[in-house]
C-alpha cells in the first residue's frame, strides 16, 4: 500500500489518564451519543492508582494501556496512537474531563470531507459556566506572546491578548494557528506525516508545537464550531499545581527558543526566560 492510502477508514479515540476520577466515565458515556460509528477507546493512563482506568477498560470497546509511570500528556498519547492498526485512519485525542455533545464527533468527520488538506479538526469548547474557550488561535510571536504574558491577566481586553486568542465575532469554520490539545481529530496521514506529539513536552505547548508543525508540513488546522463540547479542565493538573505551571512555563521557553535560533536571539531568548522565571515566582507565592 501507499502511504496514501496505507490507512482504512476507522475511528480510534486516544484519551490520556492521570487520576482523572469520574470524569472519565461522563467522557465515555458522552462519546457514545457523540458518533453514530463504531469507535476503539485506548486509555492511555499515567500511572493512576484511582481505579478509573481499569473500570473504563471493562467496557466492550475500551483498551486499556498501562504505562507505568508519569510521561506526560504528548508522549502518552502517542503511545496510545500507536496501539490502533491500519484500520484507523482517524484518531481522536480527548482530555478524559470533556463531555461530548450529542452528534459532535459525526460533525468533525463531515468537516473532514470538506477540508481534504485538513490534518487537525478541532470542536467549539465550552466551559462548565457555558462560556466559549478561545480554543482556536494564532501562533504565539514574541511581540503578541510578551504582550499578552504580561497584561493578559491584569488587562484582559488589550489588543495582543485579542489579537492572539482569535475572540472576535461570531465562531465560524476556518483554519487556525493551532487548536486546543484538549480535544483533536486528526486525519492519521497527517499526525504520522510529523512524528505525533513532540515528547520534549511534558505538558502543556505540546498542542501549539504540533499545530506549527503541521502547518509547516503543508496541512491544514480547521476549528469547526459545529461541533461542541464540554470542558471541564484542569482536574488532573490541579493536583500538582506548581509542578504543572513550572512545566507551562518551561514548555513557552522551550517552544520559543525552538524557533529563534541563532546569537542574534541569544539575548532576547535570555530575558525571556528570565521574565518567564518572575511570572513563576510571582504565580506560585
Amino acid at each position: 500500500m501507499t502511504e496514501q492510502n496505507r490507512y482504512g477508514d476507522d475511528v480510534g479515540v486516544v484519551t490520556v489518564t492521570y487520576f482523572s476520577g469520574d470524569t472519565l466515565e461522563r467522557m465515555l458515556d458522552s462519546l457514545e451519543k457523540a458518533t453514530e460509528r463504531e469507535v476503539h477507546v485506548v486509555v492511555a493512563d499515567n500511572d493512576s492508582t484511582d481505579g478509573a482506568p481499569e473500570k473504563a477498560s471493562r467496557r466492550k470497546n475500551v483498551q486499556l494501556l498501562s504505562i507505568g509511570e508519569n510521561v506526560g500528556y504528548g508522549t502518552a498519547a502517542n503511545r496510545g496512537v500507536a496501539e490502533l492498526d491500519d484500520r484507523y485512519g482517524w484518531v481522536v485525542v480527548v482530555n478524559p474531563d470533556l463531555e461530548w455533545e450529542p452528534g459532535s464527533l459525526d460533525a468533525l468527520l463531515d468537516a473532514a470531507t470538506r477540508w481534504p488538506r485538513g490534518g487537525a479538526f478541532g470542536p467549539l469548547i465550552h466551559d462548565l459556566d457555558g462560556t466559549v474557550y478561545p480554543s482556536a488561535r494564532l501562533l504565539p510571536s514574541f511581540g503578541r506572546g510578551i504582550g499578552h504574558a504580561a497584561f493578559g491577566k491584569v488587562w484582559p481586553g488589550n489588543p495582543w491578548t485579542k489579537q492572539y486568542r482569535q475572540e472576535t465575532g461570531t465562531p465560524v469554520e476556518r483554519t487556525s494557528g493551532w487548536l486546543s490539545g484538549s480535544c483533536q481529530l486528526f486525519r492519521r496521514e497527517a499526525f504520522d506525516s510529523v512524528g505525533g506529539f513532540d515528547t520534549r513536552y511534558f505538558m502543556y505547548f505540546e498542542d501549539v508545537d504540533l499545530g506549527d508543525r503541521l502547518a509547516k508540513a503543508g496541512w491544514l488546522n480547521v476549528y469547526v464550531p459545529s461541533s461542541s463540547v464540554t470542558h471541564e479542565g484542569g482536574h488532573s493538573t490541579s493536583q500538582a499545581s506548581k509542578k504543572m505551571l513550572k512545566a507551562h512555563h518551561d514548555s513557552a521557553y522551550r517552544y520559543l527558543a525552538d524557533r529563534h535560533q541563532g546569537l542574534a536571539w541569544k539575548p532576547v531568548l535570555a530575558a525571556a526566560k528570565l521574565g518567564l522565571a518572575v511570572r513563576l515566582k510571582l504565580e506560585t507565592r
